[in-house]
């Protein structure tokens, strides 16, 4: 037999790989960071699988349930946040159980590198009572997703996969295997089991309870929770990617490392414990591990002296376990970095004009969420997917419409279609009043550029039905939608004082493609020293192409500048020029 081969891959990858190896046949995403590419990769497999952006998590979810129940392998992936979404129909097919295997891919992110919370997925899965599996490298990442849809056949489970940031975003080497063409299950229509009223729900209740209990027995000798026995003097109980600290910190320790989190297996566990002198418990953000130990009268050492906010590292464990201090050499003083727009971004002009104008917005999740930022301070609330709108609706209510006439919402054109519709929905239902700015630039920003619902083109990449968000509007109720270019300042400020100034719900939707979707040339601004005022004007919007010189006048570094033309407007003096050719 030939040697398999081995690639390296990072974790996302390998995940991907894992799911085209189980013969899955559908997948449903919506991107979030550090998700986002277990997609992009899946979808070199679309001759073999279907693969698709959704609107959101929570259909995504739907999806995968709907093509489990028809009998085939399906999975759902998303961020940690984007569980919430879709913990209506996750609760609920907990209850219901599989036909195919199903299994949620979730993505935490410990550290908050890219997220507004730091919550911890497994809390969300015990709650609905799903198992989960966590792998601690890209080689387990993908074994891991093809034993995931084996138990969730063999115990009538949906599976939830946890990854943290660490490990989608990490790279190790990976045994390329050939995909198993799994026959599809029939469909046997079942209203018991999968129609979740009152009555058939409180029998599936004892069901899962039973089938949870089985699989947490066979946990017990699942080798994917295994035992490494060394110095008995430390034990330690750990899983995913705090297991790597672990080995490097305290390789002498002996180490109780699961795989499967939910539920836990307590027979090993206990054996475990009584062979070791002291008992650590080292598992990134909540004591889910720690607390359920604990619970069955089991003497260890968590949080008390180990933290449960952000990632975990060796240095952190010698420090806490050990009691050393590994005294590593100082890092290098840099200069802070603050998170800003792209230069040439189209959001950099709409927040402008809301500086300029003395107006406050209400925030969404997104690129644009980056208006809070300094030098334009503008966006005053950021809290989920969607919330920008519905938040400006809960303060003209409390406060009546005077006062929102010097805010508005603002929202990118994938969270609008994400879940901004209900809200806005929401407002001319209730009679509202207040501006929604949906800031249309063509794409999924933030997360990398991935098409949705408006952009004409699926995962897949072939062309569709590109969703028209103005008619959207115009078919929930708002009289008033305009289309403004987001660099036409003079329009959009035009365009603002109007519309907010209106007794009624007002959509402005800022039309510009993001900077970064065009590889062409593009044209390139210089500035005059001897015609610059030094007045500053152009330096407003915070672009990283513009710099000032020893002397005050004004820099533009062609390396970066795009050719947005923003500083040309806001010059009175000529002092920036237009540059036919651009690099």
């Amino acid at each position: 037999m030939a040697d398999k081969k081995k690639v390296i891959m990072l974790g996302n990858e390998a995940i991907a790989r894992g799911a085209y190896e189980a013969g899955v046949k559908v997948s449903a995403a919506y991107p979030g960071t550090p998700s986002t590419e277990i997609s992009e990769y899946l979808v070199q497999y679309k001759e073999d699988l279907y693969c698709e952006w959704s609107p959101n998590e929570k259909v995504a979810t739907e999806v995968a349930v709907g093509a489990s129940l028809a009998g085939t392998r399906a999975m759902a992936c998303m961020k940690h946040v984007g569980f919430n979404v879709a913990a209506d129909p996750t609760y609920s097919v907990s209850y219901m159980g599989v036909n195919g295997g199903l299994v949620i891919v979730v993505a935490d992110d410990p550290g908050l590198y890219s997220s507004q919370n730091e919550q911890d997925t497994r809390m969300v899965a015990r709650a609905a009572k799903l198992p989960v599996l966590e792998p601690s490298d890209s080689a387990e990442a993908k074994e891991f997703m093809k034993l995931a849809f084996e138990l969730s056949e063999k115990f009538d489970r949906p599976f939830v996969y946890r990854t943290t940031t660490r490990l989608a975003h990490s790279q190790g080497v990976v045994e390329l295997e050939e995909r198993t063409d799994v026959e599809d299950k029939a469909y046997v229509k079942d209203i018991r089991k999968n129609v979740m009223m009152p009555g058939n729900a409180k029998l599936r209740h004892v069901e899962i309870e039973k089938r949870n209990q089985e699989l947490a027995e066979a946990a017990n000798t699942l080798p994917i929770n295994r035992v490494e026995m060394c110095d008995t003097k430390i034990g330690v109980i750990t899983s995913g990617i705090p297991y790597q600290y672990v080995k490097e910190a305290l390789p002498e320790a002996s180490v109780l490392k699961l795989g499967l989190v939910n539920p836990l297996p307590k027979k090993l566990i206990e054996e475990f414990a009584s062979k070791v002198d002291t008992l650590y418990i080292v598992e990134e953000l909540d004591p889910v591990i720690e607390e359920q130990v604990r619970a069955w009268g089991i003497p260890a050492v968590g949080k008390e002296i180990l933290t449960e906010q952000g990632e975990y590292s060796a240095n952190l464990l010698r420090k806490a376990i050990l009691k050393e201090d590994p005294d590593p050499d100082e890092a290098a003083q840099v200069p802070g970095r603050p998170p800003i727009l792209c230069p040439g971004c189209p959001h950099r002009s709409v927040y402008h004009v809301l500086n300029k104008l003395k107006m406050h917005a209400a925030g969404d999740i997104g690129c644009y969420t980056l208006g809070a930022v300094a030098p334009l301070s503008v966006v005053d609330t950021t809290m989920c997917m969607g919330s920008s709108i519905s938040t400006l609706h809960g303060m003209e209510k409390a406060k009546g419409k005077d006062y929102i006439k010097n805010w508005v919402a603002v929202i990118g054109d994938s969270t609008f279609l994400h879940t901004g519709v209900n809200s806005l929905m929401n407002m001319v239902y209730n009679h509202a009043t207040g501006t929604v700015m949906i800031l249309d630039n063509s794409t999924t920003g933030m997360t990398g550029h991935q098409d949705h619902a408006a952009t004409g083109k699926t995962l897949q990449g072939d062309p569709t039905y590109a969703i028209d968000i103005p008619a959207l509007c115009r078919a929930m109720g708002v009289k008033n939608v305009i289309e403004v270019n987001a660099f036409d300042i003079d329009t959009l400020e035009k365009t603002v004082k109007e519309e907010v100034a209106k007794d009624e719900v007002s959509v402005i939707i800022t039309k510009s493609p993001c900077v970064l979707l065009t590889k062409g040339k593009k044209p390139l601004y210089i500035a005059h020293a001897d015609k610059c005022k030094k007045c500053g004007m152009c330096m407003k919007p915070g672009c990283p192409a513009m710099t000032r010189n020893e002397d005050g006048t004004i820099h533009i570094d062609d390396t970066m500048c795009t050719g947005c033309g923003l500083c040309e407007r806001l010059c009175k003096f000529n002092a920036i020029e237009l540059v036919k050719e651009g690099k």
